[in-house]
């Protein structure tokens, strides 16, 4: 099925942010998959950066990286991960942006000497973008507002969505996501927070046709009269979404309240019911999650371990490489610059070295890409980490002591990890790197061969394969011989350029040592983990059975 005018559910936040708005878009479209209709999600965010590129992990966690190359929020990892989507630059959007197109446009004369307002100007550039997420004709369309209503940088998204329902009446409905709060130090329950926030909400001209209610526990009926009451919506689309063990339980307890039901019914649609190959594959993840056996515990050797939303696809494909090999993973964070690092990479089955900017901490990884080399501990680099992987190895093995990154010291004696090449004059930090899908080159025979044809044999061809990237610095070419004659083996490039891709260690020397520079983080699912850490989980249940 398509739809030239698709069924929009616009998603608001209130009380706080952060408060779950991308897994419950993220939660709807899987469920409406499921039953068998076409869904597209986007995600308006109404800060003033041109995108998320520049913005610290510590206060907006990762940035996501798309196949064309657009760096968005980190809940476009929830949709793709929950959609089994690879989405585009479409799908997310700013207030930076939006501001850019309408002044861009001024200065070209396309207003036609029209005075430039808010309203229309910028309120139609937003529903034009919203639209984008929309032009291949899905059924449904999911547009998430980012921030909390009330934020003033949000008053002209939620100007153009009242404008949308109004062109839309019949084929858009208003989800508010809010929260129960709980007094200290008694934990009784209160309402009057979410009554507020549907107050805000609909002094913008929005009313909310249902509400996803966040809480620790199921609430009473009472509470739930109260606030059908009190915000206008019936108590029927009042949706509880408690606390869960997983975030790939939310669909199912999110069904099971009923939100399904009611948004079809809203839209006058007939409910097919959950069915067919979509519905299949998502059902077999709380069986597989049900039948996991042993732990595995997996260090994540980095300088934002305290914030897990800065290393949040690294964190979803641990998990996912979980339900494939039928183990529980732990996530053992480990802070780069902790003086007992070692004796914290010393109690783990495996490492990964995430990707990440700068100089601090550096040290640190070293030492740990170091221990787990010699140790024989199964080890994952990614961007950084491969660079990283890369100097310690030159350093130790290949007798290049003073090698290191242009990045760290722009005077370096003997920069083995440099520009790529047309990176060396950039000095605008916003989406200026090597972003999006570049295929790699696999060696013949090499573990990265192996693993992707054993983990994803349709998506590779001849050796072939696509990851995505964002990055600035690559391997030195200058010094690729000589770390190959020193016994690391390069086994991918990027064809015809010839940018290192891949690196490994043979398996006599090492049983699962290897590193991307791309983030296969990215391209990770649910059901189907991603080769690199699927590859790392199978080699850590060897390595703690020896």
């Amino acid at each position: 099925m398509s739809n030239p005018n698709p069924y929009t559910i616009i998603i608001t936040g209130g009380i706080v942010s952060g408060i779950g708005k991308g897994i419950t878009a993220a939660s709807i479209g899987r469920l409406l998959i499921n039953r068998g209709f076409t869904v597209r999600p986007v995600k308006a965010d109404p800060y003033l950066n041109r995108d998320a590129g520049t913005m610290n992990p510590f206060q907006h966690g990762e940035v996501f990286v798309t196949d064309d190359g657009a760096e968005t929020d980190l809940d476009l990892g929830h949709y793709e991960r929950f959609l089994n989507q690879n989405l585009t630059r479409n799908a997310n959007f700013t207030s930076g942006l939006v501001y850019h197109s309408v002044m861009e446009l001024e200065r070209e004369g396309e207003y036609l000497g029209k005075t430039i307002q808010v309203i229309p100007h910028v309120t139609n550039e937003i529903k034009r973008r919203v639209a984008l997420g929309a032009e291949d004709a899905p059924d449904f369309l999911t547009v998430e507002i980012g921030g909390t209503v009330g934020d003033i940088e949000a008053l002209p998204f939620l100007e153009a969505m009242r404008q949308y329902r109004d062109e839309n009446r019949t084929r858009t409905a208003v989800i508010q996501v809010v929260k129960i709060d709980y007094l200290y130090p008694s934990g009784e329950s209160k309402t009057k927070p979410i009554q507020h926030a549907v107050t805000n909400l609909r002094s913008y001209g929005l009313q909310p046709d249902l509400l996803v209610v966040r809480c620790k526990q199921l609430p009473e009926d009472g509470e739930l009269e109260k606030l059908a009451l009190f915000c206008g919506v019936p108590v029927e689309r009042i949706i509880p979404a408690p606390d869960v063990d997983s975030l790939y339980d939310i669909p199912g307890a999110m069904e099971k309240a009923g939100i399904t039901e009611q948004l079809l019914k809203l839209f006058a649609l007939p409910d097919p019911g959950a069915k067919g190959t979509a519905h299949e594959a998502w059902s077999t993840i709380a069986t597989k999650e049900d039948a996991q056996q042993g732990e595995i515990r997996v260090g994540l050797v980095g300088k934002y371990t305290h914030h897990s939303d800065a290393y949040l696809s690294v964190l979803e494909a641990i998990s996912h490489a979980g339900l494939a090999a039928g183990v529980h993973t732990k996530v053992i964070p480990i802070d780069s610059e902790s003086p007992d690092l070692l004796d914290q990479v010393s109690t783990v089955d495996a490492v990964i070295v995430p990707g990440g900017f700068g100089s601090r901490g550096i040290e640190g990884k070293l030492a740990a890409i170091k221990y787990v080399r010699e140790k024989g501990v199964p080890f994952l680099g990614i961007c950084l980490g491969l660079q990283l992987a890369v100097i310690e190895y030159a350093r130790s093995v290949a007798g290049l002591t003073e090698a290191t990154s242009l990045e760290f010291d722009e005077t370096a004696k003997l920069p083995i990890i440099t520009f790529i090449p047309g990176q060396e004059a950039i000095r605008r930090k916003g989406g200026t790197m090597r972003l999006g899908s570049y295929p790699a080159q696999l060696t013949a025979g090499s573990l990265a061969e192996k693993i992707y044809e054993k983990y994803r044999p349709t998506e590779i061809s001849d050796g072939l394969i696509a990851e995505r990237h964002r990055h600035r610095y690559e391997l030195n070419p200058e010094h690729v011989e000589q770390l190959e004659k020193a016994g690391l083996v390069i086994s991918g490039k990027l064809p015809e350029i010839g940018l290192v891709e891949f690196i490994e260690l043979p398996p006599e020397v090492h049983p699962y040592f290897i590193a991307t520079q791309a983030h296969p983080e990215f391209r990770s699912r649910p059901e189907l983990a991603h080769p690199l850490f699927a590859g790392l989980i199978e080699a850590a249940k060897h390595f703690i059975t020896k």
